[in-house]
Protein backbone atom coordinates (compact mmCIF):
# COMPACT_ATOMS: atom_id res chain seq x y z
CA UNK A 1 0.00 0.00 0.00
CA UNK A 2 1.64 3.56 -1.18
CA UNK A 3 2.41 5.74 2.21
CA UNK A 4 0.05 8.58 2.74
CA UNK A 5 0.85 11.64 4.47
CA UNK A 6 -2.50 12.46 7.24
CA UNK A 7 -3.93 15.87 8.46
CA UNK A 8 -5.90 15.93 10.97
CA UNK A 9 -7.57 19.54 12.11
CA UNK A 10 -8.52 18.96 15.76
CA UNK A 11 -9.37 22.79 16.58
CA UNK A 12 -9.57 25.67 14.46
CA UNK A 13 -11.90 25.19 11.52
CA UNK A 14 -15.44 26.41 11.54
CA UNK A 15 -14.79 28.27 14.30
CA UNK A 16 -11.98 31.23 15.98
CA UNK A 17 -9.55 29.79 18.21
CA UNK A 18 -8.94 26.36 19.59
CA UNK A 19 -6.05 25.90 16.87
CA UNK A 20 -4.32 22.36 16.78
CA UNK A 21 -3.62 20.30 13.87
CA UNK A 22 -2.18 16.91 13.79
CA UNK A 23 0.48 15.53 11.03
CA UNK A 24 0.92 11.94 10.81
CA UNK A 25 3.53 10.00 8.35
CA UNK A 26 5.17 6.68 8.45
CA UNK A 27 4.04 5.87 12.06
CA UNK A 28 5.10 9.16 13.60
CA UNK A 29 2.87 12.31 14.69
CA UNK A 30 4.08 15.72 14.81
CA UNK A 31 1.68 18.68 15.92
CA UNK A 32 0.85 22.30 15.37
CA UNK A 33 -0.34 24.74 17.90
CA UNK A 34 -2.71 23.76 20.81
CA UNK A 35 -4.86 26.56 21.31
CA UNK A 36 -8.03 27.56 23.71
CA UNK A 37 -11.08 29.18 22.84
CA UNK A 38 -13.34 31.90 24.42
CA UNK A 39 -16.62 30.27 25.56
CA UNK A 40 -19.75 31.25 24.16
CA UNK A 41 -22.48 33.21 25.55
CA UNK A 42 -24.91 30.06 26.70
CA UNK A 43 -21.62 28.32 28.48
CA UNK A 44 -22.62 29.65 32.12
CA UNK A 45 -19.49 29.88 34.17
CA UNK A 46 -16.62 28.23 31.60
CA UNK A 47 -13.30 29.70 31.45
CA UNK A 48 -11.92 28.54 28.49
CA UNK A 49 -12.71 26.05 25.59
CA UNK A 50 -10.13 23.37 24.44
CA UNK A 51 -9.58 21.21 22.24
CA UNK A 52 -10.50 17.72 22.16
CA UNK A 53 -7.18 15.59 22.47
CA UNK A 54 -8.51 11.80 23.29
CA UNK A 55 -6.55 10.72 19.81
CA UNK A 56 -3.45 12.33 20.49
CA UNK A 57 -3.59 10.53 24.19
CA UNK A 58 -4.59 7.22 22.50
CA UNK A 59 -1.17 7.68 19.82
CA UNK A 60 0.76 8.95 22.65
CA UNK A 61 3.79 6.95 22.03
CA UNK A 62 3.99 8.07 18.10
CA UNK A 63 4.12 12.10 19.26
CA UNK A 64 7.40 13.62 18.04
CA UNK A 65 6.75 16.98 19.20
CA UNK A 66 4.56 20.03 19.75
CA UNK A 67 5.28 23.12 16.51
CA UNK A 68 3.94 26.36 17.89
CA UNK A 69 3.70 29.39 15.06
CA UNK A 70 3.60 32.31 17.55
CA UNK A 71 2.64 32.73 20.95
CA UNK A 72 -1.16 33.80 21.36
CA UNK A 73 -3.52 32.42 23.22
CA UNK A 74 -5.91 30.57 20.53
CA UNK A 75 -2.21 28.92 19.48
CA UNK A 76 -0.67 27.92 22.99
CA UNK A 77 -3.35 28.41 25.65
CA UNK A 78 -4.47 24.74 25.71
CA UNK A 79 -0.73 23.60 26.21
CA UNK A 80 -0.90 23.20 30.21
CA UNK A 81 -4.16 21.05 29.50
CA UNK A 82 -3.15 19.11 27.18
CA UNK A 83 0.27 17.94 28.39
CA UNK A 84 -1.76 17.08 31.50
CA UNK A 85 -2.45 14.06 29.00
CA UNK A 86 0.20 13.54 27.26
CA UNK A 87 3.57 14.94 27.47
CA UNK A 88 5.66 16.10 24.02
CA UNK A 89 8.28 17.98 23.34
CA UNK A 90 7.88 21.57 22.02
CA UNK A 91 9.54 23.79 19.52
CA UNK A 92 9.16 27.37 19.28
CA UNK A 93 11.05 30.66 19.09
CA UNK A 94 12.37 32.77 21.65
CA UNK A 95 9.42 34.79 22.95
CA UNK A 96 6.87 32.12 22.58
CA UNK A 97 8.92 30.06 24.67
CA UNK A 98 8.92 32.66 27.56
CA UNK A 99 5.45 33.08 27.16
CA UNK A 100 4.58 29.00 27.73
CA UNK A 101 7.07 29.30 30.11
CA UNK A 102 4.86 31.44 32.42
CA UNK A 103 2.10 29.13 31.78
CA UNK A 104 3.30 26.01 32.59
CA UNK A 105 5.05 27.71 36.19
CA UNK A 106 1.44 28.22 36.96
CA UNK A 107 -0.02 24.63 36.35
CA UNK A 108 3.19 23.04 37.78
CA UNK A 109 4.64 21.58 34.49
CA UNK A 110 8.28 22.85 34.04
CA UNK A 111 10.01 19.77 34.92
CA UNK A 112 8.28 17.49 33.05
CA UNK A 113 8.20 19.68 29.93
CA UNK A 114 11.54 19.91 27.61
CA UNK A 115 10.96 22.94 25.38
CA UNK A 116 13.49 23.67 22.68
CA UNK A 117 13.74 27.42 21.02
CA UNK A 118 14.45 27.62 17.16
CA UNK A 119 15.24 30.60 15.05
CA UNK A 120 13.59 31.26 12.09
CA UNK A 121 15.64 29.76 9.02
CA UNK A 122 16.37 26.92 11.11
CA UNK A 123 15.16 23.07 10.97
CA UNK A 124 13.75 20.41 13.61
CA UNK A 125 14.19 16.96 12.91
CA UNK A 126 11.32 14.92 14.62
CA UNK A 127 10.72 11.39 13.61
CA UNK A 128 10.21 10.94 9.66
CA UNK A 129 9.28 15.10 9.64
CA UNK A 130 11.49 18.21 8.89
CA UNK A 131 9.98 21.31 10.26
CA UNK A 132 11.72 24.45 8.90
CA UNK A 133 10.68 27.98 10.63
CA UNK A 134 10.24 30.52 8.08
CA UNK A 135 9.28 34.31 9.43
CA UNK A 136 6.06 35.85 9.22
CA UNK A 137 4.97 39.24 10.64
CA UNK A 138 1.96 39.16 12.89
CA UNK A 139 0.26 41.10 16.13
CA UNK A 140 3.09 39.45 18.35
CA UNK A 141 7.02 39.22 17.85
CA UNK A 142 8.69 35.94 16.86
CA UNK A 143 5.58 34.44 14.34
CA UNK A 144 6.53 31.48 11.74
CA UNK A 145 5.31 29.68 9.69
CA UNK A 146 6.32 25.73 9.09
CA UNK A 147 7.95 24.22 5.92
CA UNK A 148 6.79 20.50 6.72
CA UNK A 149 8.79 18.20 4.94
CA UNK A 150 7.88 14.12 4.47
CA UNK A 151 9.19 12.10 1.91
CA UNK A 152 5.79 12.77 0.41
CA UNK A 153 6.62 16.25 -0.25
CA UNK A 154 6.47 19.35 1.54
CA UNK A 155 3.71 21.62 3.01
CA UNK A 156 3.67 24.72 4.20
CA UNK A 157 1.72 25.75 7.17
CA UNK A 158 1.53 29.39 7.29
CA UNK A 159 -0.23 30.20 10.79
CA UNK A 160 -1.55 33.59 11.40
CA UNK A 161 0.25 35.98 9.77
CA UNK A 162 0.09 39.34 7.25
CA UNK A 163 2.80 41.07 4.89
CA UNK A 164 3.64 44.33 6.67
CA UNK A 165 6.47 46.28 4.71
CA UNK A 166 7.21 48.22 7.87
CA UNK A 167 7.85 46.12 10.95
CA UNK A 168 8.06 47.49 13.86
CA UNK A 169 10.97 45.32 15.01
CA UNK A 170 12.36 46.03 10.82
CA UNK A 171 12.38 41.88 10.18
CA UNK A 172 9.71 41.20 6.77
CA UNK A 173 7.90 38.61 6.56
CA UNK A 174 10.59 35.93 4.75
CA UNK A 175 8.35 35.88 1.12
CA UNK A 176 11.73 35.08 -0.57
CA UNK A 177 11.53 31.76 0.92
CA UNK A 178 8.24 31.24 0.19
CA UNK A 179 8.44 31.81 -3.10
CA UNK A 180 12.16 29.26 -3.06
CA UNK A 181 10.16 26.71 -1.54
CA UNK A 182 7.33 26.73 -4.53
CA UNK A 183 9.81 26.52 -7.35
CA UNK A 184 11.06 23.62 -5.50
CA UNK A 185 7.40 21.89 -5.51
CA UNK A 186 4.86 22.60 -2.90
CA UNK A 187 2.29 19.86 -2.03
CA UNK A 188 -0.16 21.46 -0.02
CA UNK A 189 -0.83 24.47 1.28
CA UNK A 190 -2.64 25.04 4.72
CA UNK A 191 -3.11 28.69 5.43
CA UNK A 192 -4.75 31.66 7.33
CA UNK A 193 -8.45 32.67 6.55
CA UNK A 194 -9.12 34.92 9.16
CA UNK A 195 -9.39 37.78 7.28
CA UNK A 196 -10.17 36.36 3.34
CA UNK A 197 -13.15 38.28 3.24
CA UNK A 198 -11.35 41.48 3.70
CA UNK A 199 -10.14 42.65 0.22
CA UNK A 200 -7.06 44.79 -0.50
CA UNK A 201 -4.09 44.87 2.00
CA UNK A 202 -4.07 44.60 5.84
CA UNK A 203 -2.23 47.96 7.39
CA UNK A 204 1.55 48.15 8.91
CA UNK A 205 1.17 48.17 12.40
CA UNK A 206 3.18 51.53 12.57
CA UNK A 207 0.55 53.28 11.39
CA UNK A 208 -0.90 53.04 15.05
CA UNK A 209 2.34 54.52 16.28
CA UNK A 210 1.42 57.37 14.38
CA UNK A 211 -2.25 57.96 15.99
CA UNK A 212 -0.02 57.71 19.20
CA UNK A 213 2.02 60.60 18.42
CA UNK A 214 -0.84 62.35 18.00
CA UNK A 215 -2.75 61.50 20.93
CA UNK A 216 0.06 62.00 23.17
CA UNK A 217 1.49 65.53 21.39
CA UNK A 218 0.25 68.40 23.71
CA UNK A 219 -1.62 66.03 26.13
CA UNK A 220 -1.79 67.82 29.44
CA UNK A 221 -3.80 64.44 30.97
CA UNK A 222 -3.13 61.32 32.32
CA UNK A 223 -2.98 59.02 29.56
CA UNK A 224 -4.56 55.25 29.99
CA UNK A 225 -3.81 52.68 27.64
CA UNK A 226 -5.21 49.62 26.68
CA UNK A 227 -4.59 46.76 24.12
CA UNK A 228 -4.05 42.90 23.77
CA UNK A 229 -1.47 42.61 26.14
CA UNK A 230 0.34 40.03 23.69
CA UNK A 231 0.22 42.69 21.05
CA UNK A 232 4.41 43.34 21.80
CA UNK A 233 5.28 45.72 19.08
CA UNK A 234 1.76 47.86 20.10
CA UNK A 235 3.28 48.03 23.60
CA UNK A 236 6.21 49.01 22.30
CA UNK A 237 5.17 52.07 20.33
CA UNK A 238 2.92 53.14 23.48
CA UNK A 239 6.08 53.07 25.40
CA UNK A 240 8.18 54.83 22.47
CA UNK A 241 5.46 58.12 22.67
CA UNK A 242 5.55 57.86 26.34
CA UNK A 243 9.39 58.62 26.42
CA UNK A 244 9.20 61.03 23.43
CA UNK A 245 7.00 63.10 25.51
CA UNK A 246 8.49 62.91 28.47
CA UNK A 247 6.11 60.22 30.51
CA UNK A 248 6.74 57.72 33.02
CA UNK A 249 5.59 54.30 32.15
CA UNK A 250 3.68 51.82 35.02
CA UNK A 251 2.09 48.30 33.88
CA UNK A 252 -1.61 47.13 35.54
CA UNK A 253 -3.06 43.89 34.62
CA UNK A 254 -1.29 40.32 35.47
CA UNK A 255 -1.14 39.52 31.55
CA UNK A 256 0.51 43.07 30.51
CA UNK A 257 2.67 42.92 33.26
CA UNK A 258 3.87 39.59 32.41
CA UNK A 259 4.20 40.24 28.92
CA UNK A 260 6.49 43.01 29.52
CA UNK A 261 8.49 41.50 31.97
CA UNK A 262 9.26 38.56 29.51
CA UNK A 263 9.77 40.83 26.73
CA UNK A 264 11.76 43.04 28.34
CA UNK A 265 14.36 40.07 29.75
CA UNK A 266 14.71 38.33 26.42
CA UNK A 267 15.28 41.89 24.72
CA UNK A 268 11.64 42.09 22.84
CA UNK A 269 11.18 45.34 23.84
CA UNK A 270 13.40 48.54 24.08
CA UNK A 271 12.70 50.36 27.06
CA UNK A 272 15.04 53.33 28.10
CA UNK A 273 16.27 53.01 31.87
CA UNK A 274 14.15 55.07 34.82
CA UNK A 275 11.16 54.84 32.24
CA UNK A 276 8.88 52.21 33.94
CA UNK A 277 7.62 52.64 37.36
CA UNK A 278 5.68 51.17 39.59
CA UNK A 279 1.96 51.75 39.41
CA UNK A 280 1.72 52.56 43.23
CA UNK A 281 4.11 55.96 42.38
CA UNK A 282 1.97 57.36 39.82
CA UNK A 283 -0.45 58.70 42.55
CA UNK A 284 1.91 61.98 43.41
CA UNK A 285 3.37 62.44 39.66
CA UNK A 286 2.10 65.38 37.58
CA UNK A 287 -0.98 63.79 35.37
CA UNK A 288 0.95 64.95 32.02
CA UNK A 289 3.83 63.09 33.07
CA UNK A 290 1.99 59.29 33.33
CA UNK A 291 1.50 56.31 31.17
CA UNK A 292 -0.26 53.84 32.28
CA UNK A 293 -0.51 50.27 30.16
CA UNK A 294 -3.38 48.11 31.06
CA UNK A 295 -5.39 45.07 30.41
CA UNK A 296 -8.99 45.30 29.94
CA UNK A 297 -9.25 46.39 25.55
CA UNK A 298 -12.40 43.45 25.82
CA UNK A 299 -14.31 44.39 28.82
CA UNK A 300 -13.82 41.71 30.50
CA UNK A 301 -14.63 42.09 34.08
CA UNK A 302 -11.45 41.30 36.09
CA UNK A 303 -9.35 43.01 34.21
CA UNK A 304 -7.11 46.44 35.19
CA UNK A 305 -9.62 48.91 33.06
CA UNK A 306 -12.64 47.44 34.00
CA UNK A 307 -11.58 47.83 37.47
CA UNK A 308 -10.72 51.47 37.05
CA UNK A 309 -13.96 51.94 35.38
CA UNK A 310 -16.01 50.99 38.41
CA UNK A 311 -14.03 52.18 41.23
CA UNK A 312 -12.61 48.90 42.14
CA UNK A 313 -8.90 49.26 41.41
CA UNK A 314 -6.21 49.57 44.32
CA UNK A 315 -4.31 52.06 42.88
CA UNK A 316 -5.95 53.86 40.21
CA UNK A 317 -8.84 56.45 40.42
CA UNK A 318 -9.73 58.02 36.99
CA UNK A 319 -11.91 61.03 36.20
CA UNK A 320 -11.88 64.17 34.56
CA UNK A 321 -7.83 64.37 34.18
CA UNK A 322 -7.50 61.31 32.58
CA UNK A 323 -7.58 60.22 28.67
CA UNK A 324 -8.32 56.71 28.31
CA UNK A 325 -7.07 55.25 24.54
CA UNK A 326 -8.69 51.77 23.19
CA UNK A 327 -6.29 50.47 21.08
CA UNK A 328 -8.58 47.10 20.03
CA UNK A 329 -11.48 45.97 18.24
CA UNK A 330 -14.04 44.15 20.03
CA UNK A 331 -13.67 40.24 19.37
CA UNK A 332 -16.70 39.20 18.28
CA UNK A 333 -19.53 38.67 21.15
CA UNK A 334 -17.27 41.29 23.46
CA UNK A 335 -19.23 44.14 21.90
CA UNK A 336 -21.44 44.76 24.94
CA UNK A 337 -18.75 44.08 27.40
CA UNK A 338 -16.72 47.28 25.78
CA UNK A 339 -19.68 48.83 25.67
CA UNK A 340 -20.34 49.52 29.53
CA UNK A 341 -16.59 49.77 30.19
CA UNK A 342 -16.78 52.98 27.82
CA UNK A 343 -20.05 54.24 29.12
CA UNK A 344 -18.85 54.14 32.57
CA UNK A 345 -15.63 55.56 31.78
CA UNK A 346 -17.75 58.46 30.58
CA UNK A 347 -19.67 58.62 32.95
CA UNK A 348 -16.44 59.47 34.89
CA UNK A 349 -15.71 62.07 33.22
CA UNK A 350 -12.83 60.07 31.07
CA UNK A 351 -11.63 61.33 28.02
CA UNK A 352 -12.27 58.31 26.48
CA UNK A 353 -10.60 57.54 22.54
CA UNK A 354 -12.32 54.46 21.06
CA UNK A 355 -13.86 53.32 18.10
CA UNK A 356 -13.05 53.18 14.02
CA UNK A 357 -12.89 56.55 14.06
CA UNK A 358 -9.69 57.00 15.23
CA UNK A 359 -7.22 54.83 13.52
CA UNK A 360 -6.05 52.69 16.98
CA UNK A 361 -6.10 49.26 15.69
CA UNK A 362 -5.13 47.24 12.83
CA UNK A 363 -5.39 43.60 11.86
CA UNK A 364 -2.46 40.84 12.60
CA UNK A 365 -3.81 38.97 9.79
CA UNK A 366 -3.64 38.48 5.85
CA UNK A 367 -6.58 40.29 3.86
CA UNK A 368 -7.03 38.86 0.20
CA UNK A 369 -4.22 40.37 -1.86
CA UNK A 370 -1.60 39.44 0.48
CA UNK A 371 -3.33 35.32 0.71
CA UNK A 372 -3.19 35.60 -3.22
CA UNK A 373 0.96 36.55 -2.79
CA UNK A 374 1.57 33.41 -0.77
CA UNK A 375 -0.60 31.18 -2.87
CA UNK A 376 1.12 32.78 -6.08
CA UNK A 377 4.71 32.15 -4.29
CA UNK A 378 4.16 29.09 -2.43
CA UNK A 379 2.34 27.25 -5.87
CA UNK A 380 0.62 24.15 -4.30
CA UNK A 381 -0.46 21.51 -5.97
CA UNK A 382 -3.43 21.05 -2.83
CA UNK A 383 -4.87 23.46 -0.37
CA UNK A 384 -6.35 23.58 2.78
CA UNK A 385 -8.13 26.70 4.51
CA UNK A 386 -7.19 26.41 8.18
CA UNK A 387 -8.56 28.81 10.67
CA UNK A 388 -11.60 30.61 9.98
CA UNK A 389 -16.10 30.15 9.95
CA UNK A 390 -17.21 27.93 7.11
CA UNK A 391 -18.07 30.94 5.33
CA UNK A 392 -14.12 31.77 5.53
CA UNK A 393 -12.44 28.36 4.62
CA UNK A 394 -15.44 28.18 1.34
CA UNK A 395 -14.63 31.93 0.60
CA UNK A 396 -10.93 31.01 0.78
CA UNK A 397 -11.19 27.98 -0.95
CA UNK A 398 -12.71 30.29 -3.83
CA UNK A 399 -9.47 32.63 -4.05
CA UNK A 400 -7.36 29.46 -4.58
CA UNK A 401 -9.78 28.77 -7.10
CA UNK A 402 -9.69 32.50 -8.79
CA UNK A 403 -5.80 32.01 -9.29
CA UNK A 404 -5.95 28.05 -11.05
CA UNK A 405 -6.57 25.69 -8.08
CA UNK A 406 -8.82 22.71 -9.57
CA UNK A 407 -11.50 22.16 -7.15
CA UNK A 408 -10.84 19.03 -6.75
CA UNK A 409 -7.96 19.73 -5.21
CA UNK A 410 -8.97 21.93 -2.40
CA UNK A 411 -10.04 19.72 1.43
CA UNK A 412 -12.11 22.24 3.05
CA UNK A 413 -12.81 19.95 6.27
CA UNK A 414 -14.05 19.56 9.73
CA UNK A 415 -12.32 19.19 12.69
CA UNK A 416 -11.29 15.74 13.19
CA UNK A 417 -11.84 14.97 9.37
CA UNK A 418 -8.93 12.53 8.44
CA UNK A 419 -7.27 14.55 5.44
CA UNK A 420 -5.19 11.96 3.40
CA UNK A 421 -2.53 12.79 0.43
CA UNK A 422 -0.28 11.49 -2.18
CA UNK A 423 1.37 13.13 -4.74
CA UNK A 424 -1.51 12.57 -6.93
CA UNK A 425 -4.33 12.72 -4.94
CA UNK A 426 -6.21 14.22 -1.86
CA UNK A 427 -9.14 13.69 -0.03
CA UNK A 428 -11.26 12.88 3.69
CA UNK A 429 -10.84 9.48 4.63
CA UNK A 430 -13.13 8.90 7.73
CA UNK A 431 -12.58 11.09 11.34
CA UNK A 432 -11.17 10.39 14.66
CA UNK A 433 -12.66 12.17 17.80
CA UNK A 434 -12.85 15.45 18.05
CA UNK A 435 -15.07 18.70 19.89
CA UNK A 436 -14.70 20.40 22.25
CA UNK A 437 -13.65 20.24 26.29
CA UNK A 438 -14.51 23.21 28.93
CA UNK A 439 -12.46 24.62 31.08
CA UNK A 440 -14.48 25.36 34.43
CA UNK A 441 -11.74 26.56 37.28
CA UNK A 442 -9.98 23.61 38.10
CA UNK A 443 -11.71 21.12 36.50
CA UNK A 444 -11.31 20.22 32.91
CA UNK A 445 -14.18 18.13 30.82
CA UNK A 446 -16.31 17.33 34.08
CA UNK A 447 -19.02 20.10 33.29
CA UNK A 448 -21.03 18.40 30.27
CA UNK A 449 -24.25 19.26 28.57
CA UNK A 450 -26.96 18.76 31.06
CA UNK A 451 -24.57 20.83 33.61
CA UNK A 452 -24.76 23.12 30.95
CA UNK A 453 -28.15 22.88 30.53
CA UNK A 454 -28.97 23.61 33.90
CA UNK A 455 -26.94 26.54 34.16
CA UNK A 456 -28.86 27.81 31.35
CA UNK A 457 -32.16 27.06 32.58
CA UNK A 458 -31.41 29.01 36.10
CA UNK A 459 -29.98 31.84 34.46
CA UNK A 460 -32.86 32.63 32.11
CA UNK A 461 -35.66 31.25 34.14
CA UNK A 462 -34.56 31.21 37.79
CA UNK A 463 -35.13 28.26 40.65
CA UNK A 464 -38.03 27.23 43.38
CA UNK A 465 -36.79 25.61 46.37
CA UNK A 466 -39.88 23.37 47.45
CA UNK A 467 -38.88 22.24 51.07
CA UNK A 468 -40.99 19.19 52.54
CA UNK A 469 -40.72 18.27 56.05
CA UNK A 470 -42.74 14.25 56.57
CA UNK A 471 -42.89 12.13 59.77
CA UNK A 472 -40.59 9.23 59.35
CA UNK A 473 -43.46 6.55 60.61
CA UNK A 474 -46.57 7.58 58.57
CA UNK A 475 -45.36 10.41 55.81
CA UNK A 476 -47.71 13.32 57.24
CA UNK A 477 -46.53 16.81 56.51
CA UNK A 478 -45.00 17.78 59.66
CA UNK A 479 -45.54 21.59 58.73
CA UNK A 480 -46.50 23.86 55.75
CA UNK A 481 -44.18 23.17 52.37
CA UNK A 482 -41.28 26.18 52.83
CA UNK A 483 -41.59 27.89 49.52
CA UNK A 484 -37.75 29.05 48.37
CA UNK A 485 -37.35 31.29 44.93
CA UNK A 486 -33.84 32.38 43.42
CA UNK A 487 -33.82 34.53 40.37
CA UNK A 488 -37.61 33.77 39.82
CA UNK A 489 -39.81 36.78 39.06
CA UNK A 490 -43.26 35.84 39.23
CA UNK A 491 -46.22 38.99 38.72
CA UNK A 492 -49.80 37.42 40.09
CA UNK A 493 -52.92 39.66 39.89
CA UNK A 494 -54.95 38.11 42.64
CA UNK A 495 -54.22 35.64 45.28
CA UNK A 496 -50.90 35.04 47.16
CA UNK A 497 -49.24 32.60 44.33
CA UNK A 498 -46.76 31.49 47.20
CA UNK A 499 -49.45 30.10 49.35
CA UNK A 500 -51.41 28.59 46.18
CA UNK A 501 -48.08 26.20 46.21
CA UNK A 502 -47.79 25.04 49.14
CA UNK A 503 -51.81 23.99 48.47
CA UNK A 504 -50.18 22.68 45.39
CA UNK A 505 -47.32 20.55 46.90
CA UNK A 506 -49.65 19.75 50.47
CA UNK A 507 -52.25 18.18 47.89
CA UNK A 508 -49.59 16.38 45.91
CA UNK A 509 -47.82 14.67 49.19
CA UNK A 510 -51.59 13.63 49.98
CA UNK A 511 -52.13 12.14 47.11
CA UNK A 512 -48.57 10.48 46.94
CA UNK A 513 -49.67 8.75 50.59
CA UNK A 514 -53.06 7.75 49.30
CA UNK A 515 -51.91 5.60 46.63
CA UNK A 516 -48.65 4.46 48.80
CA UNK A 517 -49.95 3.87 51.79
CA UNK A 518 -47.48 5.35 53.78
CA UNK A 519 -43.69 5.81 52.85
CA UNK A 520 -40.66 2.92 52.86
CA UNK A 521 -38.24 2.72 50.47
CA UNK A 522 -36.08 5.17 48.47
CA UNK A 523 -38.13 4.63 45.39
CA UNK A 524 -40.73 5.80 46.64
CA UNK A 525 -38.80 8.91 47.69
CA UNK A 526 -38.05 9.85 44.40
CA UNK A 527 -41.74 9.10 43.14
CA UNK A 528 -42.60 11.67 45.32
CA UNK A 529 -39.86 14.01 44.73
CA UNK A 530 -41.29 14.05 40.91
CA UNK A 531 -44.40 13.91 41.54
CA UNK A 532 -44.19 17.51 43.48
CA UNK A 533 -41.59 18.82 40.57
CA UNK A 534 -44.48 18.12 38.17
CA UNK A 535 -47.20 19.56 40.22
CA UNK A 536 -45.55 22.44 40.81
CA UNK A 537 -44.06 23.17 37.63
CA UNK A 538 -47.13 22.66 35.81
CA UNK A 539 -49.01 25.27 38.10
CA UNK A 540 -46.43 28.03 37.56
CA UNK A 541 -46.16 27.65 33.88
CA UNK A 542 -49.80 27.93 33.85
CA UNK A 543 -49.97 30.51 36.29
CA UNK A 544 -46.99 33.08 35.13
CA UNK A 545 -46.36 31.41 31.73
CA UNK A 546 -42.47 30.56 33.56
CA UNK A 547 -40.74 27.42 33.49
CA UNK A 548 -38.50 27.98 36.76
CA UNK A 549 -35.83 24.92 38.13
CA UNK A 550 -38.39 23.03 40.29
CA UNK A 551 -35.60 21.66 43.34
CA UNK A 552 -38.11 19.50 45.55
CA UNK A 553 -36.01 18.61 48.99
CA UNK A 554 -37.83 16.38 50.99
CA UNK A 555 -36.76 15.67 54.82
CA UNK A 556 -37.78 12.22 56.77
CA UNK A 557 -37.88 13.80 60.49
Amino acid sequence: MAEKLKIIPLGGLNEIGKNLTVYEYGGDIIVVDCGMAFPGDDMYGIDMVIPDVSYLVKNAGRIRGLFITHGHEDHIGAIPYVLRQVNMPIFCTRLTAGLIKLKLEEHGLTKQTKITTVEAGKTVKAGKFEVEFIHVNHSIAESAAFAIRTKMGVVVHTGDFKIDSTPIDGKIIDLGRFGELGKQGVLALLCDSTNVERPGYTQSERSVGKTFDQLFAGCDKRIILTTFASNVHRVQQAIDAAVKYGRKVAVTGRSMENIVKVCNELGYMNIPKNTLVDISKTKGMPKEKVLIITTGSQGEEMSALYRMAFSTHKQVEVGYGDRIIISASAIPGNENSVSTVVNELFRKGCDVIYGSAWHLHVSGHACQEELKIIHALTAPKFFIPLHGEQRMLQLHSELAQSLGMQAKNVAIAENGSVIELTHRSIRINGSVPAGQVLVDGYGVGDVGAVVLRDRKHLAEDGMVVVNINLSADNGALLMPPDIITRGFIYVKESGDLMQELQDVVTDTVSKSRRSKRGRGSSGEGNDLRSAVKSAVSSYLYKTTRRNPMILPIINEL
